[in-house]
């Protein structure tokens, strides 16, 4: 049957580019002059440009072409994830959901799991994530990605499904830890860029990063995760992979505060939104760094301020 990708961002289309090596894949944009660019050229030169389309891809903006497509990809951005489920779910209804976004709800402090069970009411969806960028998974660079879904049987399903020679997903249940780690990296890397871009040292963000994993975790398990997951691809992996790299938008968000210069705001960081959902959210959880990330990006403290609290904390026990 044919996979359907909803979300012709930079992801989506590399999603699509990955399946369509297996299949025949509907790649699903709202703009239908984005579509027909596509049609045209065969590639998202918006989104992800020099990458060709396959003819297996089939670019349309009718939702109603999905009616014969399982499983479906939802490779929208976090904050617009209700929305879209909301206004399409007559044609989502009964189908199997994969989730492709990571972050936490602002306004209500919900994973994309909880979400879409909020809004879908029935079925179990899935969440796809781990440490990924688009272009890697559009040149069929070897990728490992983490699929969780509470359903083990679906999980183990949409798992045979969805790999490809290229791209492996591991599966698992936790969906509450896959989400969480999946989330709260983006918050951690806008921190170790913020080190790299006012030039604190590479031990500087070593430290971050460590500590900043020790936050994700404690955050997890108070949202009733399993702490093993978080050390897995969905939580190290995909902290590793971002809090290293300027491909990342949220890492690249951090080195404009460490450089103190303007960020374009037209680009989607969802770390930022985490962080303040996850800030509004976490009751008595200890979170230092997600806390003074808050800080930068709300400019009520300078970078140095922020630092020299985060080192004066009492001294404790790793």
């Amino acid at each position: 049957m044919t996979v359907a990708v909803m979300g012709s961002g930079a992801f989506g289309t590399a999603l699509a580019i990955a399946q369509s090596h297996e299949g025949p894949v509907l790649l699903w944009s709202r703009s239908a002059e984005q579509t027909a660019g596509m049609r045209k050229t065969r590639e998202n030169a918006a989104r992800l440009p020099g990458h060709l389309l396959p003819d297996t891809i089939t670019p349309t903006s009718e939702i109603s072409d999905l009616s014969s497509a399982d499983p479906v990809l939802i490779a929208v951005p976090m904050q617009k994830l209700r929305d879209v489920l909301s206004e399409h779910r007559s044609a989502l209804d009964g189908k199997n959901l994969v989730i492709c976004c990571k972050g936490i709800e602002l306004s209500t402090g919900l994973g994309p799991i909880a979400v879409t069970q909020e809004v879908m009411e029935k079925g179990s969806p899935a969440l796809l994530t781990g440490p990924s960028f688009a272009a890697d998974i559009a040149r069929g660079l070897p990728t490992a990605l983490t699929l969780a879904c509470e359903n083990a049987t679906l999980c183990k399903n949409l798992q045979t499904r969805l790999s490809t020679g290229s791209l492996r997903l591991y599966r698992t249940t936790d969906t509450m830890g896959a989400e969480i780690g999946g989330a709260l990296k983006n918050v951690m890397a806008i921190a170790c860029g913020a080190v790299i871009g006012a030039q604190l040292g590479d031990s500087a963000r070593a430290a971050l990063m460590t500590r900043g994993y020790a936050e994700m975790v404690r955050f997890a398990v108070a949202r009733g995760g399993q702490a093993d997951t978080l050390a897995g691809l969905s939580g190290f992996g995909d902290l590793a992979l971002t809090c290293s790299s300027d491909l990342s938008r949220n890492y690249r968000l951090g080195l404009s505060i460490g450089r103190g210069e303007e960020f374009d705001p037209s680009i989607t960081v969802e770390g930022a939104a985490t962080a303040r959902a996850i800030l509004a959210n976490m009751a008595d959880i200890d979170m230092p760094i997600t806390r003074a990330v808050v800080t930068l990006i709300d400019q009520k403290q300078t970078l140095n301020q922020v630092i020299s609290e985060l080192l004066s904390r009492s001294l404790k026990e790793e």
